[in-house]
């Protein structure tokens, strides 16, 4: 009788050993799902397509085009008019001729108007990847690729810039739509994945070329070169939240609250992405 009384107790401990086997397994499945991700984008960097963009946003960048037949060699992004290197690493950033707190694709924007007379608010109207649009993103691809290496450092002695870190940061983890979801639903802890994707913890450095330090970059399942701001259009869009206006205050909030937290981490932009 005691022999067979312990029948059900052998049985539950295979059970449970089998359990902490399978779990084992699944998280060796998915450590290795992590790693090949990572071999693959290693394999693609030598080619990445970026640097298509790259090339196109050079030549617009030096292109006299717009009613004003101008070139953005003027552009002041931060580092003195036509300077380029270093300023996508400190951007967002305070520009005193706006009295805005402006990332790159809104000071693209001011430039574009100002230098070659092209619409500011027609061009933040035009679909992603459209007209002026896919101007912008080249131009990014451009630009960003100066600073590659650089390690992020945005000013924050401004009051506006300040400012502009707090509001981004109530904008992160602010919850709300039909899921309750927030940007910290997904980027606000270490350890968290969706599918095969590793997330990033942007509440602080996540590290070299790691979150905020990758973007733009170009997206293999689109095919298309992303901005920072396409991509947290991207973000509202699966939160199920009202989309946001082309280089709107919150979303430039939100990149100087990813950027500031993203202190010295280098920048691979562009980046690569699945």
């Amino acid at each position: 009788m005691p022999i067979r009384n312990m029948k059900p107790l052998a049985t539950l401990v295979t059970i449970f050993l089998a359990s902490l086997a399978g779990a084992s397994g699944v998280a060796a499945q998915q450590k290795s799902a992590a790693d090949g991700i990572a071999e693959y984008r290693k394999m693609l960097e030598d080619g990445n397509p970026a640097e298509l963009f790259e090339a196109k946003g050079e030549e617009l960048w030096k292109k006299r085009r717009g009613p004003k037949n101008a070139s953005l060699e003027q552009c002041d992004l931060g580092k003195g008019p036509g300077k380029v290197k270093g300023a996508f690493v400190e951007l967002p950033r305070y520009f005193a001729d706006t009295g805005k707190v402006q990332d790159l694709e809104s000071r693209l924007l001011t430039c574009m108007e100002s230098l070659q007379g092209i619409s500011a608010a027609q061009t933040a109207k035009t679909p992603f990847g459209k007209g002026e649009q896919a101007n912008i993103e080249g131009l990014v691809a451009y630009i960003s690729s100066e600073s590659r290496g650089m390690k992020f450092a945005l000013p924050q002695s401004h009051p506006q810039e300040k400012t502009s870190y707090e509001v981004g940061k109530r904008a992160f983890f602010y919850r709300a739509g039909p899921y309750d979801f927030s940007c910290a639903s997904c980027h606000g802890a270490d350890g968290k994945r969706i599918r095969l994707q590793d997330l990033p913890n942007l509440t602080g450095n996540p590290g070299d070329g790691v979150g905020f330090a990758a973007w733009p970059a170009y997206r293999v399942s689109s095919g298309e070169l992303w901005s920072m701001q396409r991509r947290l259009n991207d973000c509202f869009r699966q939160q199920r939240f009202p989309y946001p206006g082309y280089a709107s205050d919150v979303t430039v909030a939100l990149s100087v609250f990813m950027g500031v937290n993203a202190k010295g981490a280098e920048s691979i932009a562009p980046g690569l992405k699945r």
